[in-house]
């Protein structure tokens, strides 16, 4: 297996990882409607870009598809995920539990994003311009989940942790 299959691999796994943990995040803060709208967004964004990387993933003879996976947020998981959103909406612990959400969404999108940055590097090293192209359209929306954790952590850090 070459580098670039195992950073395709990786990338795609890693996408795929970063829409269900946003589509839980959404699901587990349902009354933040923020949080609930955007991640829900940015986890459409991951689901493409997973999809767009395993297109190009054939061309280097590696099968990402996998079999047909539940898609993220359906099913009795989401449903246990909803409810417990809204018996938790009104106590301070779901704060707490909002920011370690948001660090961890955080830190795969900034994984994601240095996979993403490899990946261009070799496109251009390799005269590789599919790849290039994938990395030149989808990195920016990674760096976009990057900007909106990051937000969200300055924004809401102060008023969890002083109300503690």
């Amino acid at each position: 297996m070459s580098g670039v299959t195992l950073t395709l691999r990786a990338l795609h796994h890693g996408e795929r990882r970063l829409e269900k943990e946003l589509v839980a995040v959404a699901d587990r803060h349902r009354t933040e409607h923020e949080v609930h709208h955007v991640a829900t967004d940015l986890a459409r964004w991951s689901g493409e870009h997973a999809d767009r990387i395993a297109d190009a993933a054939r061309a280097y003879e590696l099968d990402l598809k996998g079999g047909t996976e539940e898609k993220p947020g359906e099913g009795l998981l989401s449903a246990v995920r909803e409810k417990t959103a809204e018996l938790l909406g009104h106590r301070p612990e779901p704060g707490l539990l909002l920011l370690r959400d948001l660090r961890s969404l955080h830190l795969a999108a900034a994984e994601n994003s240095l996979y993403w940055e490899m990946l261009a590097q070799y496109a251009q090293a390799a005269k590789q311009d599919r790849l290039l192209a994938l990395s030149s359209d989808c990195h920016p929306q990674t760096l976009r989940q990057m900007r909106w954790t990051n937000a969200m952590i300055k924004v809401l850090s102060p008023q969890i942790l002083t109300s503690l």
